[in-house]
C-alpha cells in the first residue's frame, strides 16, 4: 500500500498573505530530497498556494505515521526560522504547539491523507486552498 500525505503549514507570508517567499520554497525542497535519498520518502513535491506551503509526498508508512508528520513538523520548524530571519509576515503562524507530539492533529498544520493500493499508471491531483472552506470546491467539482 502507498500512502499519499499532503500535509500544509503557513509558516510566513511573503507580501502579506499572497505568496511564500522564494528561500521557504527552497528549503522545503531540500527537506524533500533529504528524505527522499534517505528513503523516508517513495517521492515528494513542494507546492505553493497563498501564503501556505505544501508537501505533497508518498510513503509507504500509512495515515498519521509519525515519521511523516515529525518530518513535515521539522521541515515547517525550519521554514518558520528563515522566515523569522527575512522579517516575514506571520513567521510561524500556523505551527500551535512549541514541541511535536507523535503526530500533527490539533497542532495547527493541516493535513490530508490517503492510503491506496498503487497501480501502473496512478496520476492523483491535488486541490490547494488557501483562505477558503472545503465547500469552496463544491460548484467547480459538481
Amino acid at each position: 500500500m502507498i500512502t499519499l500525505s499532503i500535509i500544509k503549514a503557513d509558516t510566513g507570508g511573503f507580501v502579506g498573505h499572497t505568496a511564500v517567499h522564494p528561500r521557504l520554497m527552497a528549503e522545503a525542497r531540500r527537506e524533500i530530497e533529504r528524505a527522499k535519498s534517505s528513503g523516508l520518502l517513495i517521492d515528494g513535491h513542494v507546492e505553493s498556494c497563498g501564503d501556505d506551503i505544501s508537501l505533497i509526498m508518498t510513503h509507504t508508512y500509512g495515515q498519521e505515521a509519525g515519521l511523516i508528520h515529525s518530518f513535515a513538523w521539522d521541515t515547517f520548524q525550519a521554514t518558520t526560522h528563515l522566515a523569522k530571519e527575512l522579517g516575514l509576515y506571520g513567521a510561524g503562524q500556523d505551527l500551535l504547539s512549541d514541541a511535536f507530539s507523535g503526530n500533527l492533529r490539533g497542532m495547527g498544520p493541516g493535513y490530508a491523507e490517503l492510503e491506496f493500493e498503487e497501480r501502473p499508471s496512478e496520476p492523483v491531483l491535488c486541490f490547494l486552498a488557501d483562505k477558503t472552506e472545503p465547500g469552496a470546491w463544491n460548484l467547480p467539482l459538481y
